[in-house]
This record gives structure tokens, C-alpha cells and sequence, in this order.
């Protein structure tokens, strides 16, 4: 059986596509103010993928895979990352029962659906290589015996890029495995009215969430990422995306600029990621064919993190972000 999309019953299930628009309705009315925060869990989600969030404290980071949990059928489980954890914190531990004479595995936090790492970069690194195999391999070693984790399974982190203190900077292998890097920002004058608003009327009613119509069942997210998997992608946009990767690989072929800022290039899973999440987008959209503007709206947030800025650059105050927007003018669209 493929322990990606598991068997599904013979029922038919409601459409994938309404559940997902009710489900972005609903998320949208609980996270004020952060839309793209919003799409890009919704796109992550379909293209089974892990996010990792970036932005100040109070911008609802944890709120927003709490209301998708809400939101969902699965088990949501939220870790706070410390410099003195340890990787059983996270994977879990044989556990010796003294009544059986016996060591007996028990499972950690990873075994649920929607993990939220809070603060990942205060982990140290044997931490943090436990969670690379939990997101790259969809198991769990503690000692000599191998656990899968669930076939729905989704690990959203948290940065904060203010405080620097007790961080460890996230290794490459590892900011590789997420599949998209999402910065979110303070919002205007009127959200944030809004936003005492609803907490306000939160705190009147004596809870966190409004109750959604119907939760998300795992055989309707299973459904819809077959679905987004079978969208048609012409081959001009596949090569577009191609392109965009191989800029960052061979920048003087498109700019001596480029050239000079870039150190080092994406991997093969940026393609990867551009391509389900493009498909992702174009399914939300309630389209089924993607177009090189899909590929232009999801490229910042699935090559932001994998860049690797040249030393000089760093130094003259450039960011990943601007190399993104450089290459989208450079490399001709389809």
C-alpha cells in the first residue's frame, strides 16, 4: 500500500475542492490580517509538505496551525523548542516496566498529525537531526528498531528573528526539508482593529476558535492531493521552473549581478516544491492547468530559504529576497 495516499473507502466523500475553499474560508476568518500565511498552509498541506514561518512574536504563527488542527480530523500536538531538549523529547523513548520486567517503546510528540515547532532554531543540533529524519523520511530510530509516523503528516515551525540568544542557526540538509518559507509582517491600522475584535469577542465567549461547519476529513486531504497531482503542467512551464533552478546554479549566464551575490544554488527539491505547490495554487484557484504566474506567486517562498547568499552581498545589506525578485526578472516566462 502506498504510505503516501492510504486505501480509501468505496464511499464516495464530498468534493475535495468545496471542503478545501469552506476550509480557507474558515481559516481566513480566524488569522486576521496574514492571507498568505493562510494559502501558503493550505498549499503545504496539499502538496505534503513542511512550512517553517518566520516573522516577530503576536503575529499569529502558533494561532494559525492551531485553527487548522481545529479545523481538521487528525491529532495536533505543539513543542516548545529549548536548548537543553533532547531528541527523546521529540521521538520518544523505551520506557522500562518493572511489573513486566521489560523495556516498552513510548511514543513521543512526532507521532501525531500536525506537529508545531515552536522556536526551532533554539534546538540544539541532536534535536534537530531527529526531526530531519521525522520530515525526510516519515520515520523515527530510537535504537536499533525503526518506527513510521503517520501517513498524514505535517511539521509547521516557527522562527523568531529578533531574539538571537540561545539559537542555533537551522543546518542547510535541514532548511531544505520545508518545503516553503513563509515571512509574515506586522499588519496596517485596520487589521489590527479588527483583530481586537475578535478577541474580544473570544474572550466573551470563553474560547480560542469558533467551531468550523464540518471538519476536513484525512480521505478528503488524501483525495485532494491526488487531484493537484494530476493537473496538467505543460512542458513550457516544467521547463520554466527548470530554469529558475538553474539560475541559481549558473547565475552568469543570466547576470553578472546575480553572479556576485549568489555563493550557491538550490537543490532538485526546490523544483520539486515549486512544481506541487504551483499545481497546489492552481487547484485552489479552481483551475486544472497551472500557468507560469502560479510558478512567479509560489517561487520567493520556495526559494528564499534554500539561497545562499555570497559573503559580500551579505555585507551590502542584500537579502534572499531580492536575489528571488532578480532571477523573476531575468529568466524569460513562458
Amino acid at each position: 500500500m502506498d504510505a503516501t495516499f492510504p486505501k480509501l473507502e468505496t464511499a464516495s466523500p464530498p468534493d475535495a475542492r468545496a471542503r478545501f475553499v469552506e476550509l480557507r474560508g474558515y481559516l481566513s476568518n480566524q488569522i486576521i490580517g496574514q492571507q498568505a500565511l493562510v494559502e501558503r498552509l493550505l498549499v503545504t498541506l496539499l502538496a505534503d509538505g513542511h512550512l517553517l514561518v518566520e516573522g516577530p512574536p503576536g503575529l499569529a504563527k502558533t494561532r494559525a496551525v492551531k485553527a487548522l488542527a481545529h479545523a481538521l480530523e487528525g491529532d495536533f500536538h505543539r513543542v516548545q523548542f529549548t536548548p537543553d531538549m533532547l531528541p527523546a523529547d521529540l521521538t520518544g523513548s523505551e520506557i522500562y516496566r518493572p511489573e513486566e520486567g521489560t523495556f516498552r517503546f513510548q511514543r513521543g510528540p512526532l507521532f501525531h498529525n500536525l506537529i508545531l515547532a515552536d522556536e526551532i532554531n533554539r534546538a540544539p543540533a541532536k534535536v534537530q537531526s531527529a526531526l530531519l529524519e521525522a520530515m525526510a523520511e516519515r520515520q523515527i530510530s530510537v535504537g536499533a528498531a525503526t518506527y513510521r509516523l503517520p501517513p498524514l503528516f505535517l511539521v509547521m515551525a516557527t522562527q523568531n528573528p529578533i531574539e538571537q540568544e540561545g539559537t542555533f542557526p537551522l543546518p542547510e540538509a535541514q532548511i531544505d526539508r520545508f518545503m516553503l518559507h513563509v515571512a509574515v509582517d506586522y499588519p496596517d491600522r485596520a487589521t489590527t482593529l479588527q483583530i481586537m475584535s475578535l478577541a474580544r469577542r473570544e474572550a466573551i465567549e470563553a474560547r480560542e476558535f469558533v467551531p468550523p461547519k464540518h471538519r476536513l476529513t484525512q480521505e478528503s486531504i488524501f483525495i485532494a492531493r491526488r487531484e493537484v497531482l494530476g493537473l496538467t503542467l505543460a512542458e513550457s512551464v516544467a521547463e520554466y521552473i527548470a530554469a529558475l533552478v538553474e539560475a541559481t546554479r549558473r547565475p552568469e549566464a543570466y547576470s553578472n549581478e546575480l553572479k556576485a551575490w549568489l555563493r550557491w544554488g538550490v537543490s532538485p527539491r526546490a523544483a520539486i516544491s515549486m512544481e506541487r505547490c504551483a499545481r497546489a495554487l492552481a487547484w485552489l484557484d479552481g483551475r486544472d492547468f497551472v500557468t507560469p504566474e502560479d510558478v512567479q506567486r509560489i517561487a520567493p517562498d520556495a526559494l528564499r530559504h534554500r539561497l545562499l547568499l555570497d559573503y559580500g552581498a551579505q555585507a551590502r545589506g542584500l537579502t534572499a529576497q531580492a536575489c528571488v525578485e532578480e532571477l523573476l526578472r531575468r529568466v524569460p516566462a513562458p
